[in-house]
């Protein structure tokens, strides 16, 4: 295959990722329908006016003890929904697989559009499609080990949203590095950028969803009872939010603080330039080490821990958009396009 016609290649199975990660969006989006649809609880004294009816006791979030009266029809259509619920979310969890397999197809073909073959994340573009492709790959990885099914609506709309951005406003076309780039330094300093901005991408939908859930589990009525129930508990999802964390930071440290400032004295003459994604990049870092400091030592758990992860994750996005569209000509990271 020639250059261009792995380019063309690139260019549509991006194309096709993008449409398959919005079915599994759609997917996910009838299970949780599905959950909301299950049968609201009713006071354990009126099972007495369904005689005919089987009760099966539950409790209520205050503490009260009610029971979900079914009849035999009633039984049968929750059992459906059961399987509705089940089967649309294994179908967001296949379709996910593909249109990860599918972006990946892309990101690898990019390597060879240009001559000589290169990392697929010369630019803003590359680096946002190869992201987005770590996220989906965490996700997937970690999927059966920590049951991570409920996160399939929150990502799916994420990377459905991080497509649409990297195609509107930072695509661009195939090729050569420009040579500032010509670099093993961009292997390694871009290549764990990405694999710490995956880690810290997934953690946060965690902490979005840990927020959630305490936001609406005191006030919760029955439909959205079914809802909280696709989630794990809360301490789950605080634990598995700080892991994820606890992953990203090392690689953000070796990113940001000892691969950049090497690169940035090999190719400017000082390791420390003050340029924008460098002061961005530090405060991104003090941030995360914050958080994970005030959650391993000082006890921060819950709202207020969440709430620093998720101001950490917003310097991190805007270091990665926002510099190139407020600071682009400003900045000698320039380079790297907008």
């Amino acid at each position: 295959m020639t250059t261009a016609q792995f380019a063309a290649f690139s260019d549509n199975a991006v194309m096709f990722a993008g449409i398959v990660f919005v079915l599994a969006l759609l997917a996910h989006v009838v299970e949780w329908a599905g959950s909301l649809a299950r049968p609201a609880a009713v006071p354990a004294g009126a099972a007495s006016l369904a005689p005919a009816a089987s009760a099966a006791p539950t409790a209520s979030a205050d503490g009260a003890r009610s029971v979900t009266v079914a009849s035999g029809g009633d039984v049968e259509r929750e059992e459906r929904r059961r399987l509705r619920v089940e089967t649309s979310g294994r179908i967001g969890v296949a379709l996910t697989a593909v249109a990860t397999l599918l972006l990946g197809a892309g990101v690898v073909s990019r390597a060879f559009a240009s001559e000589p073959a290169r990392v697929p994340w010369g630019n803003m573009y590359e680096f946002t499609l190869t992201g987005a492709l770590g996220c989906s790959l965490i996700y997937l990885a970690l999927l059966k080990r920590y049951r991570l099914r409920w996160m399939g609506l929150f990502l799916t709309g994420f990377l459905v949203a991080v497509l649409m951005l990297a195609n509107l406003s930072l695509e661009q076309a195939a090729g050569p590095l420009v040579p500032a780039l010509h670099s093993y330094w961009l292997v390694i300093h871009v290549g764990a950028a990405i694999l710490a901005t995956g880690a810290f991408s997934v953690g946060a939908l965690a902490s979005v969803v840990f927020l959630v859930k305490e936001r609406l589990q005191g006030s919760a009525g029955s439909r959205l009872r079914g809802l909280l129930d696709l989630f794990p508990g809360s301490d789950d999802l605080d634990r598995l939010a700080y892991r994820l964390h606890a992953v990203g930071f090392p690689l953000w440290t070796f990113a940001a603080l000892i691969a950049g400032p090497i690169w940035a004295e090999y190719a400017w003459g000082s390791y420390w330039n003050w340029d924008p994604k460098e002061v961005w990049a530090f405060i991104t870092w003090v941030i995360y080490a914050a958080y994970l400091h005030a959650r391993a030592t000082a006890g921060w758990k819950g709202q207020a821990a969440a709430i620093l992860a998720l101001v950490g994750f917003a310097t991190l996005l805007f270091n990665f958009v926002g510099i190139n569209f407020f600071f682009g000509a400003g900045s000698m990271h320039s380079y790297a396009g907008s």
